[in-house]
């Protein structure tokens, strides 16, 4: 009852504006349409005046319309009604704007309106209606009655067939998704929030949609030519049988126009590494994909990586990742000695020469060997495939030690993993891992500037790899 004594109220202010402006109004008489019907979540390009309801004006509400929507309000104040919950003003006008927008666009459908004798024996005409309960993104579940034809045609754009969600529901879900919430977590957020109920089953359907595009995005193009490829893993507890770890590679790309991009991920196997065989198969996806050269692939402790570059990009410098044992090292110590530990570390790979930077290992030795032998122990075994990074310009060794961008994404695919904790399958794991990628800038695309200072190391690379630069480059 009290639901429709507002609707009525509604109704009657309608009319009010109406008279006040001269003419039959209908716009005004939508006093606070706009918020309902943005309340209503109705789609892109779909508004109550598209369908048939004119006069609804987007952007800031006019004087008339704000006046109108106090009134509405101070009415509801005065009925003693809410202006949220489930029986408050603006459920009740998101309701109202709904219907009458559904109501237009069957009149525009059949050509007449509801009573008019025009529709006599026109071979389709109403039949009723049906109840529908829908969910919106501020009004939460909202039961409306959508109008039938006989014939069965009518099909409305402001509530689609079969859609039970008029919001940005599935941009919320894959966002709490991405973030490591669980299919259970996110089906009590929304019951929480919006008093809606979206079961996990659900949750699950919306999130199984980004899996075609998924893999539409692991088989994009690529471009020609990039600077670096930084290849990283990061380990996620798999249940398969029973719950183990397992590695997942991310390859994140620079290019000459100096963006970031995550080029692909890739699902490893739970034991001892990667054979050259798993690499050659990745290597491989890339040409494919368009990559022709790639000047450094940076990578740490993966097994037939070095025979796999040499294979598909023979021309490729298999360089050790600064990133990996300055982080290693670290955490071999004491957190109270990581700020005197940086500080010595920060000579070898600044180091101007490769006997510079062995001077440098041999002071870290004589004075962190005893405490924590496996420091200097950490970068002797990994000198061979560190040394070629000293022969470089200052600011190629910046690009390659470069840390920050890698430690963003890294840091939000070790943010959701730990919120799950565990994931049931592998494309759980990959898909958490993509959306967490895609979220990294609007587009989806995951790229992002790499540095500001793009140019002086354009210059020495134009330089350094002259007969590999693309000629449009070099002009």
């Amino acid at each position: 009852m009290a639901e429709t004594a507002v609707s009525m109220d509604t109704s009657n202010v309608m009319g009010k504006c109406g008279a006040a402006g001269g003419g039959p109004v209908v716009g005004p008489a939508f006093a606070a349409a706009d918020t309902a019907a943005a309340a209503a979540g109705a789609p892109s390009g779909v508004s109550p005046g598209s369908v048939g309801v004119t006069g609804v004006v987007a952007g800031d509400p006019s004087a008339a319309q704000v006046a109108i929507a106090r009134e509405l309000v101070r009415d509801a104040k005065e009925r003693g009604l809410a202006l949220t919950g489930p029986d408050g003003l603006l459920k009740t006008l998101t309701r109202t704007v709904l219907e009458a927008a559904l109501e237009e666009e069957m009149n525009a459908h059949l050509g007449y309106d509801k009573h008019d004798v025009a529709g006599y024996n026109t071979g389709n005409s109403r039949n009723g209606k049906r109840s529908k309960t829908v969910l919106t993104d501020h009004a939460g579940q909202v039961t409306i009655s959508v109008p039938r034809d006989r014939d069965g045609s009518f099909s409305p754009l402001i509530v689609p067939k079969r859609a039970r969600r008029l919001s940005d529901v599935d941009a919320v879900v894959l966002s709490l998704y991405a973030k490591g919430l669980t299919t259970g977590e996110i089906s009590a957020h929304f019951a929480e929030v919006y008093g809606a109920s979206v079961s996990k089953e659900t949750v699950s359907r919306i999130t199984d949609k980004v899996l075609e595009e998924m893999t539409s995005w692991c088989s994009r193009p690529l471009e020609k030519v990039y600077v670096a490829v930084f290849v990283d893993a990061i380990h996620l507890k798999v249940r398969d049988g029973q719950v183990a770890n397992r590695p997942f590679y991310a390859a994140i790309g620079v290019d000459l126009g100096g963006h970031r991009d995550v080029l692909g991920l890739w699902a490893g196997t739970h034991g001892a590494g990667e054979t050259s065989k798993f690499w050659v198969a990745a290597l491989s996806d890339l040409r494919t994909r368009g990559v022709e050269d790639i000047f450094f692939l940076v990578c740490d402790g993966l097994k037939g990586m070095p025979d796999a570059v040499g294979a598909i990009y023979p021309k490729t410098i298999v360089q050790a990742c600064v990133l990996h044992l300055i982080r290693g090292s670290f955490r071999l110590a004491s957190k109270k000695y990581w700020p005197e530990l940086a500080k010595d570390l920060r000579p070898i790979y600044t180091a101007p020469t490769a006997a510079a930077a062995a001077e440098a290992l041999d002071f870290l030795e004589e004075k962190w060997g005893k405490p924590y032998p496996g420091i200097p122990k950490l970068w002797r075994n990994a000198w061979n495939e560190f040394v070629p990074f000293l022969d470089h310009h200052p600011e190629i060794r910046t690009l390659l030690s470069s840390t920050n961008a890698i430690e963003s994404l890294y840091s939000r695919y070790r943010r959701a993993a730990n919120a799950r904790g565990h994931f049931t399958t592998e494309q759980a794991a990959m898909k958490v891992l993509y959306l967490v990628t895609r979220s990294l800038d609007p587009t989806g695309t995951g790229q992002a500037r790499w540095t500001m200072r793009w140019k002086p190391l354009l210059n020495v690379l134009a330089v350094t790899f002259a007969d590999r630069m693309p000629a449009a480059v070099n002009l």
